[in-house]
C-alpha cells in the first residue's frame, strides 16, 4: 500500500537514505528542512522538500505539513558543531513540537531515531555537550512513549558508519554496543514504517547476521 510519509530533519545522511529508499518502493515522501539550499538533495532523493524551522514554528504550523500523511519520522539533529543548549532545542525540543504537530493532523505512526545510550545518565567524564545530547535524545524518547495518541516506535542505533549496508541486522530491546552502517539504519526505518506491531517498543540497532525484514518481523512477534 502506499504511504504518505513526512521526514524531520529531511536532510541528514539517514533521511536522504530513507528517502531514497520510501520513493524507490512507491511511497510519497516529504522532507522537513530548515535551508532551502538544502532543496535539490532531497528533490534527487525522490522526496518533496517542505521548508520549515522546527526551532521556530509553531505546532499549527507543522501540522499543515503532515496533513494527510500516514506516518511522521523525526530523524532530526542539532549535528556537529552545535552547542549544549541546541541539543535541547532540537533533539528534545523539535521533536516534542513534531509529536504535538502528528496528533494534532492525526498522524498516529511515528518513529523517532534516537542514539544508544539516551536510556541512561552519561559516565563521569563524558563531553559535556555529547552528554547533553544524550539527555535530549533521552527525554525526547521518554515525551514521545507517553503520548497515548501515537503508535511510536523508537530505534537507538549504535555508532553510524557510512559502509555499504549489508541488509543484516541485530534488532532487540538490548543489542550490546556496535556499529551499523547508514544504509541498514534506513532500511530498518522502512520495513519498521510498515510493521505496526512494533508500536510502543524502543529497539537498539546493530549491524548482525538476521535480514532487515525478519529481525523487524522478530521484533513484532
Amino acid at each position: 500500500m502506499r504511504m504518505r510519509i513526512v521526514i524531520a530533519g529531511g536532510h541528514g545522511q539517514v533521511a536522504l537514505r530513507l528517502e531514497r529508499l520510501l520513493h524507490g518502493r512507491g511511497d510519497e515522501v516529504a522532507g522537513i528542512i530548515r535551508d532551502p539550499g538544502q532543496e535539490g538533495d532531497l528533490l534527487a532523493a525522490g522526496a518533496e522538500p517542505v521548508v520549515c524551522d522546527l526551532e521556530s514554528s509553531s505546532a499549527a504550523d507543522v501540522a499543515r505539513h503532515l496533513e494527510g500523511a500516514d506516518a511522521a519520522v523525526f530523524a532530526a539533529g542539532a549535528g556537529p558543531g552545535s552547542g549544549q543548549a541546541r541539543k535541547d532545542t532540537v533533539d528534545r525540543a523539535a521533536c516534542a513540537l513534531f509529536a504535538d504537530a502528528a496528533e494534532a493532523a492525526g498522524v498516529r505512526r511515528f518513529i523517532v531515531v534516537s542514539a544508544m545510550g539516551a536510556d541512561r545518565e552519561p559516565p563521569g567524564g563524558t563531553d559535556p555537550v555529547f552528554a547533553a545530547y544524550l539527555r535530549a535524545k533521552g527525554a525526547a524518547d521518554a515525551d514521545v512513549r507517553g503520548r497515548a495518541g501515537l503508535d511510536s516506535t523508537i530505534v537507538r542505533p549504535g555508532r553510524l558508519t557510512d559502509d555499504p549496508g549489508t541488509g543484516m541486522v541485530a534488532l532487540a530491546t538490548s543489542t550490546g554496543r556496535g556499529a551499523v552502517p547508514r544504509d541498514d539504519v534506513a532500511a530498518v526505518i522502512a520495513a519498521l514504517l510498515s510493521e505496526p506491531r512494533t508500536a510502543g517498543q524502543t529497539l537498539e540497532l546493530i549491524s548482525g547476521d538476521v535480514r532487515v525484514d525478519d529481525a523487524v518481523a522478530n521484533a513484532a512477534s
